[in-house]
Protein backbone atom coordinates (compact mmCIF):
# COMPACT_ATOMS: atom_id res chain seq x y z
CA UNK A 1 0.00 0.00 0.00
CA UNK A 2 1.32 3.43 -1.00
CA UNK A 3 0.00 6.97 -0.70
CA UNK A 4 0.94 9.03 -3.77
CA UNK A 5 0.89 12.78 -3.11
CA UNK A 6 0.82 14.78 -6.34
CA UNK A 7 2.16 18.32 -6.62
CA UNK A 8 3.54 20.53 -9.40
CA UNK A 9 6.75 22.28 -8.38
CA UNK A 10 8.91 23.20 -5.43
CA UNK A 11 11.44 25.97 -4.85
CA UNK A 12 13.82 27.33 -2.27
CA UNK A 13 11.03 29.60 -1.01
CA UNK A 14 8.39 26.92 -0.77
CA UNK A 15 4.72 27.66 -0.20
CA UNK A 16 2.41 26.32 2.47
CA UNK A 17 1.48 23.46 0.13
CA UNK A 18 4.99 22.03 0.19
CA UNK A 19 5.35 22.53 3.94
CA UNK A 20 2.03 20.75 4.45
CA UNK A 21 3.33 17.87 2.35
CA UNK A 22 6.61 17.76 4.25
CA UNK A 23 4.71 17.61 7.54
CA UNK A 24 2.52 14.84 6.09
CA UNK A 25 5.67 12.92 5.17
CA UNK A 26 6.84 12.97 8.78
CA UNK A 27 3.45 11.70 9.95
CA UNK A 28 3.41 8.86 7.44
CA UNK A 29 6.91 7.80 8.48
CA UNK A 30 5.91 7.67 12.14
CA UNK A 31 2.74 5.63 11.56
CA UNK A 32 4.41 3.25 9.10
CA UNK A 33 2.65 4.25 5.87
CA UNK A 34 4.70 4.21 2.66
CA UNK A 35 4.33 7.55 0.87
CA UNK A 36 5.65 9.05 -2.33
CA UNK A 37 5.59 12.73 -3.21
CA UNK A 38 5.30 13.32 -6.94
CA UNK A 39 6.46 16.55 -8.58
CA UNK A 40 5.33 17.05 -12.18
CA UNK A 41 6.99 20.37 -13.07
CA UNK A 42 10.21 20.40 -15.06
CA UNK A 43 13.32 21.50 -13.11
CA UNK A 44 16.65 22.54 -14.60
CA UNK A 45 18.11 25.25 -12.37
CA UNK A 46 18.42 23.01 -9.30
CA UNK A 47 18.78 19.37 -8.38
CA UNK A 48 15.30 18.48 -7.10
CA UNK A 49 16.80 16.58 -4.19
CA UNK A 50 18.30 19.82 -2.82
CA UNK A 51 14.89 21.48 -2.90
CA UNK A 52 13.04 18.58 -1.28
CA UNK A 53 15.71 17.90 1.35
CA UNK A 54 15.59 21.58 2.24
CA UNK A 55 12.16 21.22 3.83
CA UNK A 56 12.56 17.73 5.24
CA UNK A 57 11.72 15.16 2.56
CA UNK A 58 13.81 12.03 2.14
CA UNK A 59 15.19 11.16 -1.28
CA UNK A 60 13.39 7.82 -1.45
CA UNK A 61 10.06 9.59 -0.89
CA UNK A 62 10.41 11.71 -4.03
CA UNK A 63 9.25 10.89 -7.54
CA UNK A 64 10.14 13.41 -10.24
CA UNK A 65 7.99 12.85 -13.32
CA UNK A 66 10.88 13.54 -15.70
CA UNK A 67 13.24 10.98 -14.18
CA UNK A 68 10.59 8.36 -13.44
CA UNK A 69 11.03 6.66 -16.82
CA UNK A 70 14.78 6.38 -16.28
CA UNK A 71 16.74 4.41 -13.69
CA UNK A 72 18.42 7.55 -12.32
CA UNK A 73 17.66 8.12 -8.65
CA UNK A 74 16.87 11.31 -6.78
CA UNK A 75 20.26 11.89 -5.17
CA UNK A 76 22.99 14.41 -4.39
CA UNK A 77 25.17 16.01 -7.02
CA UNK A 78 28.63 14.44 -7.10
CA UNK A 79 29.92 15.18 -10.64
CA UNK A 80 32.88 17.58 -10.46
CA UNK A 81 34.73 19.89 -12.84
CA UNK A 82 37.50 17.28 -12.87
CA UNK A 83 35.02 14.70 -14.19
CA UNK A 84 34.00 17.08 -16.99
CA UNK A 85 37.59 17.71 -18.02
CA UNK A 86 38.41 14.00 -17.93
CA UNK A 87 35.32 13.09 -19.93
CA UNK A 88 35.86 15.64 -22.70
CA UNK A 89 37.47 14.17 -25.79
CA UNK A 90 38.73 17.43 -27.29
CA UNK A 91 41.93 19.37 -26.61
CA UNK A 92 41.37 22.12 -24.03
CA UNK A 93 43.95 24.85 -24.50
CA UNK A 94 42.61 27.66 -22.32
CA UNK A 95 40.58 27.96 -19.14
CA UNK A 96 38.79 30.92 -17.57
CA UNK A 97 37.18 30.79 -14.14
CA UNK A 98 35.13 32.89 -11.76
CA UNK A 99 33.22 32.04 -8.59
CA UNK A 100 30.39 30.11 -10.22
CA UNK A 101 31.52 29.17 -13.75
CA UNK A 102 34.50 27.69 -15.54
CA UNK A 103 34.95 28.15 -19.28
CA UNK A 104 37.02 25.51 -21.11
CA UNK A 105 38.13 26.52 -24.63
CA UNK A 106 38.79 23.92 -27.32
CA UNK A 107 38.67 26.46 -30.18
CA UNK A 108 38.52 30.23 -30.54
CA UNK A 109 34.70 30.18 -30.67
CA UNK A 110 34.31 26.68 -29.26
CA UNK A 111 34.05 26.20 -25.52
CA UNK A 112 32.31 24.56 -22.61
CA UNK A 113 30.77 26.73 -19.91
CA UNK A 114 30.59 24.75 -16.69
CA UNK A 115 28.07 26.05 -14.15
CA UNK A 116 29.10 25.12 -10.64
CA UNK A 117 26.69 24.15 -7.91
CA UNK A 118 27.23 27.26 -5.83
CA UNK A 119 30.11 29.69 -5.60
CA UNK A 120 33.57 28.15 -5.27
CA UNK A 121 32.14 24.64 -5.52
CA UNK A 122 33.82 21.96 -7.61
CA UNK A 123 30.43 20.28 -8.13
CA UNK A 124 28.76 20.73 -11.49
CA UNK A 125 25.12 21.59 -12.17
CA UNK A 126 25.16 22.17 -15.91
CA UNK A 127 27.54 22.34 -18.88
CA UNK A 128 26.83 24.43 -21.98
CA UNK A 129 28.48 23.40 -25.25
CA UNK A 130 29.13 26.23 -27.68
CA UNK A 131 30.32 25.52 -31.24
CA UNK A 132 31.33 28.29 -33.65
CA UNK A 133 29.85 30.80 -31.23
CA UNK A 134 26.47 29.06 -31.14
CA UNK A 135 24.92 27.25 -28.17
CA UNK A 136 24.19 23.71 -29.32
CA UNK A 137 23.67 21.70 -26.14
CA UNK A 138 23.30 21.82 -22.37
CA UNK A 139 24.08 18.79 -20.20
CA UNK A 140 22.62 18.55 -16.68
CA UNK A 141 24.21 16.48 -13.91
CA UNK A 142 23.61 15.05 -10.47
CA UNK A 143 25.67 11.92 -9.79
CA UNK A 144 25.60 11.27 -13.54
CA UNK A 145 24.29 13.03 -16.62
CA UNK A 146 20.53 13.23 -16.16
CA UNK A 147 19.43 14.89 -19.39
CA UNK A 148 20.62 17.04 -22.29
CA UNK A 149 18.95 19.94 -24.05
CA UNK A 150 19.59 20.62 -27.75
CA UNK A 151 19.50 24.06 -29.35
CA UNK A 152 19.44 25.49 -32.88
CA UNK A 153 19.64 29.13 -34.02
CA UNK A 154 16.34 30.78 -34.82
CA UNK A 155 16.02 34.52 -35.42
CA UNK A 156 19.50 34.98 -33.94
CA UNK A 157 18.47 33.17 -30.76
CA UNK A 158 19.45 29.75 -29.44
CA UNK A 159 16.14 27.88 -29.49
CA UNK A 160 15.47 24.71 -27.52
CA UNK A 161 14.03 21.93 -29.67
CA UNK A 162 14.69 18.66 -27.80
CA UNK A 163 15.57 17.05 -24.49
CA UNK A 164 17.06 13.59 -24.09
CA UNK A 165 16.80 11.80 -20.74
CA UNK A 166 19.33 9.11 -19.88
CA UNK A 167 19.79 6.03 -17.76
CA UNK A 168 22.69 5.62 -15.34
CA UNK A 169 24.81 3.85 -17.99
CA UNK A 170 24.34 6.75 -20.41
CA UNK A 171 21.82 4.97 -22.63
CA UNK A 172 18.83 6.93 -23.89
CA UNK A 173 15.68 6.47 -21.78
CA UNK A 174 13.29 8.73 -23.68
CA UNK A 175 13.10 12.03 -25.58
CA UNK A 176 11.01 15.17 -25.31
CA UNK A 177 10.46 17.02 -28.59
CA UNK A 178 9.78 20.68 -27.79
CA UNK A 179 7.05 22.35 -29.84
CA UNK A 180 5.90 25.95 -29.82
CA UNK A 181 2.81 25.12 -27.78
CA UNK A 182 3.45 21.68 -26.30
CA UNK A 183 5.91 18.82 -26.16
CA UNK A 184 5.84 15.31 -27.59
CA UNK A 185 7.35 12.56 -25.42
CA UNK A 186 8.89 9.63 -27.29
CA UNK A 187 9.33 6.66 -24.96
CA UNK A 188 10.56 3.18 -25.78
CA UNK A 189 7.06 1.73 -25.97
CA UNK A 190 4.83 4.65 -26.88
CA UNK A 191 4.52 8.30 -27.87
CA UNK A 192 2.70 10.87 -25.71
CA UNK A 193 1.51 13.85 -27.71
CA UNK A 194 1.15 16.28 -24.79
CA UNK A 195 2.19 16.81 -21.17
CA UNK A 196 -1.27 15.67 -20.13
CA UNK A 197 -0.79 12.35 -21.99
CA UNK A 198 2.63 12.03 -20.38
CA UNK A 199 1.11 12.44 -16.90
CA UNK A 200 -1.64 9.97 -17.81
CA UNK A 201 0.99 7.43 -18.89
CA UNK A 202 2.80 7.98 -15.60
CA UNK A 203 -0.38 7.36 -13.64
CA UNK A 204 -1.03 4.12 -15.54
CA UNK A 205 2.56 3.00 -14.96
CA UNK A 206 2.05 3.13 -11.18
CA UNK A 207 -0.24 0.08 -11.50
CA UNK A 208 -2.42 1.35 -8.68
CA UNK A 209 -4.47 -1.07 -6.58
CA UNK A 210 -7.36 -0.81 -4.14
CA UNK A 211 -4.74 -0.60 -1.38
CA UNK A 212 -3.29 2.64 -2.77
CA UNK A 213 -4.39 6.22 -2.20
CA UNK A 214 -3.77 9.18 -4.51
CA UNK A 215 -3.78 12.62 -2.83
CA UNK A 216 -3.92 15.58 -5.21
CA UNK A 217 -2.31 18.67 -3.69
CA UNK A 218 -2.21 20.74 -6.87
CA UNK A 219 -4.14 20.01 -10.05
CA UNK A 220 -3.31 22.72 -12.60
CA UNK A 221 -2.51 21.02 -15.90
CA UNK A 222 -2.55 17.51 -14.40
CA UNK A 223 -5.93 17.16 -12.71
CA UNK A 224 -7.79 15.56 -15.59
CA UNK A 225 -5.03 12.99 -16.18
CA UNK A 226 -4.99 12.09 -12.48
CA UNK A 227 -8.78 11.81 -12.21
CA UNK A 228 -9.01 9.64 -15.32
CA UNK A 229 -6.25 7.22 -14.37
CA UNK A 230 -6.29 6.82 -10.61
CA UNK A 231 -8.63 3.81 -10.39
CA UNK A 232 -8.83 1.48 -8.56
CA UNK A 233 -7.06 3.57 -5.93
CA UNK A 234 -8.96 6.05 -3.78
CA UNK A 235 -8.62 9.73 -4.70
CA UNK A 236 -8.31 12.56 -2.20
CA UNK A 237 -8.14 16.30 -2.92
CA UNK A 238 -6.47 18.68 -0.47
CA UNK A 239 -7.92 22.19 -0.16
CA UNK A 240 -4.94 24.29 0.93
CA UNK A 241 -6.45 27.78 0.68
CA UNK A 242 -9.72 29.68 0.54
CA UNK A 243 -11.82 27.68 -1.88
CA UNK A 244 -14.26 30.31 -3.17
CA UNK A 245 -14.64 34.02 -3.88
CA UNK A 246 -16.80 35.34 -1.04
CA UNK A 247 -17.79 38.60 -2.72
CA UNK A 248 -19.33 36.85 -5.75
CA UNK A 249 -21.66 34.43 -3.97
CA UNK A 250 -25.37 34.82 -4.70
CA UNK A 251 -28.37 32.74 -3.69
CA UNK A 252 -27.90 30.52 -6.73
CA UNK A 253 -24.26 30.84 -7.81
CA UNK A 254 -20.78 30.53 -6.40
CA UNK A 255 -17.37 31.15 -7.95
CA UNK A 256 -14.91 28.47 -6.88
CA UNK A 257 -11.21 29.26 -6.59
CA UNK A 258 -9.65 28.54 -10.01
CA UNK A 259 -7.22 26.11 -8.40
CA UNK A 260 -10.12 23.95 -7.18
CA UNK A 261 -12.76 24.48 -9.85
CA UNK A 262 -12.03 21.22 -11.71
CA UNK A 263 -11.90 19.13 -8.54
CA UNK A 264 -15.15 20.65 -7.22
CA UNK A 265 -16.95 20.36 -10.54
CA UNK A 266 -16.16 16.63 -10.59
CA UNK A 267 -16.48 16.14 -6.84
CA UNK A 268 -18.53 12.98 -7.42
CA UNK A 269 -15.25 11.38 -8.62
CA UNK A 270 -13.43 12.32 -5.40
CA UNK A 271 -13.40 9.83 -2.54
CA UNK A 272 -12.53 12.44 0.05
CA UNK A 273 -11.64 16.10 0.39
CA UNK A 274 -9.16 17.21 3.02
CA UNK A 275 -9.18 20.56 4.84
CA UNK A 276 -7.15 21.84 7.78
CA UNK A 277 -9.94 23.35 9.90
CA UNK A 278 -13.45 22.40 10.98
CA UNK A 279 -14.71 25.86 10.01
CA UNK A 280 -13.73 25.39 6.37
CA UNK A 281 -15.33 21.95 6.39
CA UNK A 282 -18.60 23.40 7.69
CA UNK A 283 -18.64 26.01 4.92
CA UNK A 284 -17.82 23.49 2.20
CA UNK A 285 -20.51 21.07 3.36
CA UNK A 286 -23.15 23.80 3.19
CA UNK A 287 -21.94 25.10 -0.18
CA UNK A 288 -21.77 21.69 -1.85
CA UNK A 289 -25.30 20.98 -0.70
CA UNK A 290 -26.60 24.35 -1.90
CA UNK A 291 -24.77 24.78 -5.18
CA UNK A 292 -23.84 21.26 -6.32
CA UNK A 293 -26.53 19.15 -4.67
CA UNK A 294 -23.83 16.84 -3.32
CA UNK A 295 -22.62 15.64 0.05
CA UNK A 296 -18.94 14.76 -0.44
CA UNK A 297 -16.77 13.15 2.21
CA UNK A 298 -14.67 15.86 3.87
CA UNK A 299 -12.00 15.13 6.48
CA UNK A 300 -10.42 17.70 8.76
CA UNK A 301 -6.76 17.04 9.50
CA UNK A 302 -4.41 19.87 10.56
CA UNK A 303 -1.33 20.66 8.47
CA UNK A 304 0.76 20.91 11.60
CA UNK A 305 0.79 19.72 15.19
CA UNK A 306 2.41 20.16 18.58
CA UNK A 307 4.74 17.59 20.07
CA UNK A 308 3.78 18.88 23.52
CA UNK A 309 2.16 21.75 25.33
CA UNK A 310 4.86 24.12 26.54
CA UNK A 311 4.63 25.58 30.03
CA UNK A 312 6.82 28.53 31.06
CA UNK A 313 9.94 27.57 32.96
CA UNK A 314 10.05 31.03 34.54
CA UNK A 315 7.31 33.55 35.26
CA UNK A 316 6.02 35.13 32.07
CA UNK A 317 7.13 38.70 31.51
CA UNK A 318 4.30 40.91 32.76
CA UNK A 319 2.33 42.92 30.17
CA UNK A 320 4.30 41.36 27.33
CA UNK A 321 2.97 40.74 23.82
CA UNK A 322 4.47 38.97 20.82
CA UNK A 323 3.83 38.28 17.15
CA UNK A 324 5.69 36.16 14.60
CA UNK A 325 5.39 36.29 10.82
CA UNK A 326 7.03 37.39 7.63
CA UNK A 327 7.44 41.14 7.67
CA UNK A 328 5.17 41.57 4.67
CA UNK A 329 2.44 44.11 3.95
CA UNK A 330 -0.36 41.52 4.09
CA UNK A 331 0.59 40.63 7.67
CA UNK A 332 -0.28 44.20 8.78
CA UNK A 333 2.35 44.44 11.48
CA UNK A 334 2.07 48.22 11.09
CA UNK A 335 -1.49 48.12 12.47
CA UNK A 336 -0.28 46.15 15.47
CA UNK A 337 2.53 48.62 16.14
CA UNK A 338 0.13 51.57 16.01
CA UNK A 339 -2.33 49.74 18.26
CA UNK A 340 0.36 49.00 20.87
CA UNK A 341 1.50 52.64 20.77
CA UNK A 342 -2.12 53.71 21.39
CA UNK A 343 -2.64 51.18 24.21
CA UNK A 344 0.70 52.18 25.74
CA UNK A 345 -0.75 55.61 26.50
CA UNK A 346 -3.08 53.93 29.01
CA UNK A 347 -0.73 51.11 30.03
CA UNK A 348 2.92 52.22 29.99
CA UNK A 349 4.02 48.78 31.23
CA UNK A 350 3.21 47.15 27.83
CA UNK A 351 5.94 45.64 25.65
CA UNK A 352 5.67 44.14 22.16
CA UNK A 353 8.27 41.92 20.45
CA UNK A 354 8.05 41.20 16.72
CA UNK A 355 9.78 38.09 15.34
CA UNK A 356 10.40 37.56 11.62
CA UNK A 357 12.12 39.03 8.60
CA UNK A 358 10.96 40.49 5.31
CA UNK A 359 10.67 43.43 2.98
CA UNK A 360 8.69 45.63 5.39
CA UNK A 361 11.42 45.71 8.04
CA UNK A 362 12.70 49.22 7.32
CA UNK A 363 9.19 50.63 7.13
CA UNK A 364 8.36 49.09 10.50
CA UNK A 365 11.56 50.42 12.05
CA UNK A 366 10.66 53.92 10.91
CA UNK A 367 7.14 53.53 12.29
CA UNK A 368 8.51 52.51 15.69
CA UNK A 369 10.93 55.44 15.62
CA UNK A 370 8.23 57.94 14.63
CA UNK A 371 6.08 56.71 17.52
CA UNK A 372 9.04 57.00 19.91
CA UNK A 373 8.30 53.40 20.84
CA UNK A 374 11.77 51.91 20.61
CA UNK A 375 11.94 51.29 24.35
CA UNK A 376 8.92 48.94 24.35
CA UNK A 377 8.48 47.69 20.75
CA UNK A 378 11.35 45.58 19.40
CA UNK A 379 12.05 43.92 16.04
CA UNK A 380 13.73 40.67 17.10
CA UNK A 381 14.53 39.14 13.68
CA UNK A 382 14.06 35.54 12.60
CA UNK A 383 14.43 32.97 15.37
CA UNK A 384 13.29 29.49 16.40
CA UNK A 385 10.44 30.30 18.77
CA UNK A 386 9.82 26.81 20.12
CA UNK A 387 10.93 27.81 23.61
CA UNK A 388 10.18 31.52 23.29
CA UNK A 389 6.39 31.91 23.10
CA UNK A 390 5.91 30.86 26.72
CA UNK A 391 7.95 33.83 27.90
CA UNK A 392 5.08 36.14 26.84
CA UNK A 393 1.52 36.74 28.00
CA UNK A 394 -0.43 37.62 24.80
CA UNK A 395 -0.14 37.01 21.05
CA UNK A 396 -1.22 39.60 18.45
CA UNK A 397 -2.23 38.57 14.90
CA UNK A 398 -2.67 41.26 12.25
CA UNK A 399 -3.23 39.11 9.16
CA UNK A 400 -6.64 39.37 7.48
CA UNK A 401 -6.26 35.94 5.86
CA UNK A 402 -4.72 32.85 7.43
CA UNK A 403 -5.59 29.41 6.04
CA UNK A 404 -4.41 27.57 9.13
CA UNK A 405 -1.77 29.57 10.93
CA UNK A 406 1.05 27.47 12.35
CA UNK A 407 2.28 30.39 14.44
CA UNK A 408 -1.20 30.70 15.96
CA UNK A 409 -1.10 27.01 16.86
CA UNK A 410 2.35 27.38 18.38
CA UNK A 411 1.13 30.40 20.36
CA UNK A 412 -1.84 28.62 21.96
CA UNK A 413 0.37 25.58 22.52
CA UNK A 414 2.37 27.84 24.83
CA UNK A 415 -0.80 29.09 26.51
CA UNK A 416 -1.05 32.48 24.85
CA UNK A 417 -4.38 34.26 24.40
CA UNK A 418 -4.74 35.72 20.88
CA UNK A 419 -6.14 39.01 19.64
CA UNK A 420 -6.83 38.96 15.89
CA UNK A 421 -9.42 39.46 13.19
CA UNK A 422 -12.60 37.41 12.90
CA UNK A 423 -11.52 35.91 9.58
CA UNK A 424 -11.20 32.39 8.18
CA UNK A 425 -9.71 30.10 9.14
CA UNK A 426 -6.88 30.13 11.65
CA UNK A 427 -8.17 32.81 14.01
CA UNK A 428 -11.66 31.32 14.02
CA UNK A 429 -10.17 27.91 14.75
CA UNK A 430 -7.89 28.82 17.64
CA UNK A 431 -9.60 31.81 19.29
CA UNK A 432 -12.66 31.29 21.46
CA UNK A 433 -14.16 34.76 21.76
CA UNK A 434 -13.93 36.13 25.29
CA UNK A 435 -12.42 32.90 26.62
CA UNK A 436 -8.86 32.83 25.26
CA UNK A 437 -8.76 36.03 23.24
CA UNK A 438 -10.75 38.37 21.05
CA UNK A 439 -11.85 38.30 17.42
CA UNK A 440 -12.09 41.77 15.95
CA UNK A 441 -14.66 42.31 13.16
CA UNK A 442 -12.98 42.71 9.79
CA UNK A 443 -12.86 46.31 8.64
CA UNK A 444 -12.11 47.69 5.21
CA UNK A 445 -8.39 48.28 4.63
CA UNK A 446 -8.90 52.05 4.53
CA UNK A 447 -10.44 52.05 8.02
CA UNK A 448 -7.05 52.00 9.69
CA UNK A 449 -7.99 54.29 12.56
CA UNK A 450 -10.91 52.02 13.50
CA UNK A 451 -8.69 48.92 13.25
CA UNK A 452 -6.00 50.44 15.45
CA UNK A 453 -8.57 51.57 18.01
CA UNK A 454 -10.19 48.11 18.09
CA UNK A 455 -6.87 46.34 18.70
CA UNK A 456 -5.84 48.88 21.33
CA UNK A 457 -9.18 48.49 23.13
CA UNK A 458 -8.88 44.66 23.23
CA UNK A 459 -5.29 44.87 24.48
CA UNK A 460 -6.25 47.14 27.37
CA UNK A 461 -9.35 45.07 28.17
CA UNK A 462 -7.41 41.80 28.21
CA UNK A 463 -4.72 43.08 30.55
CA UNK A 464 -6.90 45.23 32.84
CA UNK A 465 -10.25 43.42 33.04
CA UNK A 466 -9.64 39.74 32.38
CA UNK A 467 -8.09 36.86 34.28
CA UNK A 468 -5.07 36.15 32.09
CA UNK A 469 -4.45 32.83 33.80
CA UNK A 470 -7.94 31.64 32.83
CA UNK A 471 -7.43 32.75 29.21
CA UNK A 472 -4.11 30.93 29.09
CA UNK A 473 -5.65 27.70 30.38
CA UNK A 474 -8.32 27.82 27.65
CA UNK A 475 -5.57 28.21 25.03
CA UNK A 476 -3.90 25.10 26.40
CA UNK A 477 -7.24 23.26 26.24
CA UNK A 478 -7.76 24.24 22.59
CA UNK A 479 -4.18 23.31 21.73
CA UNK A 480 -4.52 19.84 23.22
CA UNK A 481 -6.57 18.74 20.19
CA UNK A 482 -3.54 19.43 17.98
CA UNK A 483 -1.00 17.24 19.72
CA UNK A 484 1.00 15.15 17.25
CA UNK A 485 -0.33 11.84 18.55
CA UNK A 486 -3.90 12.94 17.82
CA UNK A 487 -3.10 14.18 14.30
CA UNK A 488 -1.25 10.95 13.54
CA UNK A 489 -4.29 8.97 14.65
CA UNK A 490 -6.52 10.96 12.27
CA UNK A 491 -4.26 10.17 9.33
CA UNK A 492 -4.17 6.54 10.30
CA UNK A 493 -7.97 6.39 10.47
CA UNK A 494 -8.34 8.09 7.08
CA UNK A 495 -5.94 5.79 5.26
CA UNK A 496 -7.37 2.68 6.89
CA UNK A 497 -10.90 3.72 5.96
CA UNK A 498 -9.91 4.34 2.35
CA UNK A 499 -8.03 1.07 1.90
CA UNK A 500 -10.01 -1.46 3.91
CA UNK A 501 -11.65 -4.34 2.03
Amino acid sequence: MTVYNINLGIGWASSGVEYAQAYRATVFRKIGIEAKFVFTDFFSQDNICDLTRNIGFRDDEIIWLYSYFTDIKVASTTVTIHDIREGFSGNIFREEKDNSTTRLFYGENDFLTVYHKGSDSELVRCVEIVSKGQLVRKDFYTYTKVFSEYYAPKENMATLYQRSFFNEDGSLAYEEIIGEKQSIYRLSDMICYSKEEFVAHFMKSLHLTTKDVVILDRATGVGQAVFANREPAKLGVVVHAEHYSANTVTEHTILWNNFYDYQFTYSDEVDFFLVATERQKEIMVAQFAQFEGRNPVIWTIPVGSLEQLRQPEVVRKAYSMVTASRLAAEKHIDWLIKAVITAHEQMPELTFDIYGAGGEEQKLRELISQGQAGSYIQLKGHKDLTDVYQEYEVYLAGSTSEGFGLTLLEAIGSGLPIIGFDVPYGNQTFVKEGRNGYLIPKYEANQESEIVAAFADRIVTLFQKQDLGSFQQVSYQVAADYLTVKVEEKWKQLIEEMTHD
